[in-house]
């Protein structure tokens, strides 16, 4: 009987299974070895690991947890998960049962990208989503952003602080006349029409084909595609989640519980709005801390 089953093994996962191992709790982690950034050529804002690959940290820190006798790693998915606090079951695609007393919930989201030529294959190079993550590489240069709705005004503003060069890309989107005016006021260009195609030569630079014939070109592209829990798991279990405008999280408390008492979340699943590492991390050390403490003795 493991203490924890942690089911994702990428930032949150492996820093919960490192919370709880050096804490000698007997952890399994499964993974499918398919981070949500591994389409990133780097990983900016990790404290000790800026400008890394965000693949070769993962792999330390899985080389770092092997010296924790206590954690088991495992390259497998989590086909089901039965049982209650104290008594959990997961069954994994090679067809092992596994039983633990908690469960961390740690698999991520998988961007959903729109049927648009080119926007696949440009995402994490020309189209990225984050401006902590990359906005300082691309500083001072001519941004664009895909509009996706009122929280994209708030998304002009941020930007400032990178670049005074934004043009917004309507996409379709109808937006209010007072907020055009606004940007208007704020010296940002507005495009209408939908996006077409997407092309990209060099490491960034998007050109942005749209449906009306014209074509805007960018040295980076912003956009903020919804996204999907890349497991169904929650569903199963019937935890509670709520809509955002970016898509389905899981709800948690100050201690990172979900609404099932024993079952523990953290990362993107969680928190789709502000995806970063350094995030993930400090969100899957506390889901570990916490699970660890709720299984203390009285």
């Amino acid at each position: 009987m493991n203490d924890v089953i942690i089911i994702g093994g990428s930032f949150a996962g492996l820093s919960a299974a490192l919370q709880l191992g050096r804490a000698r709790r007997k952890v399994t982690v499964l993974d499918t070895g398919l981070p949500r950034n591994r389409f990133a050529g780097h990983s900016h804002g990790m404290l000790g690991h800026d400008h890394k690959p965000p693949l070769d940290i993962l792999a330390e820190a899985r080389q770092q947890i092997g010296r924790y006798p206590a954690i088991r790693l495992v390259h497998a998915r989590a086909e089901s998960i039965s049982g209650t606090i104290d008594n959990f079951s997961v069954l994994t695609d090679s067809g092992e049962s596994l039983g633990a007393r908690r469960l961390i919930l740690s698999y991520g989201v998988v961007d959903q990208m729109p049927d648009v030529p080119g926007f696949a294959k440009s995402w994490g190079r020309s189209v990225i989503p984050c401006p902590y993550c990359d906005g300082f590489e691309v500083a001072d240069q001519h941004w664009g952003l895909v509009w996706s709705g009122p929280q994209s005004h708030n998304q002009v503003r941020l930007f400032r602080d990178w670049t005074d060069r934004l043009t917004v890309l309507a996409d379709g989107h109808d937006i209010p006349a007072d907020i055009r005016t606004d940007l208007a006021r704020r010296k940002v260009a507005v495009v209408d029409g939908r996006i077409a195609e997407i092309g990209h030569h060099g490491e960034h630079n998007a050109i942005v084909a749209l449906d009306t014939g014209s074509k805007v070109s960018v040295d980076i592209l912003f956009a903020h595609p919804r996204n999907r829990p890349s497991a169904s798991l929650h569903e199963s279990l019937d935890l509670a989640t709520a809509d955002t405008p970016l898509g389905i999280v899981l709800k948690v408390d100050e201690r990172r519980e979900t609404s099932v008492p024993g079952i523990y979340a953290a990362g993107d699943l969680t928190n789709p709005q502000l995806p970063s590492v350094t995030t993930a991390s400090w969100q899957g050390a506390m889901a570990g801390i916490f699970a660890q403490q709720s299984m203390l003795s009285a």
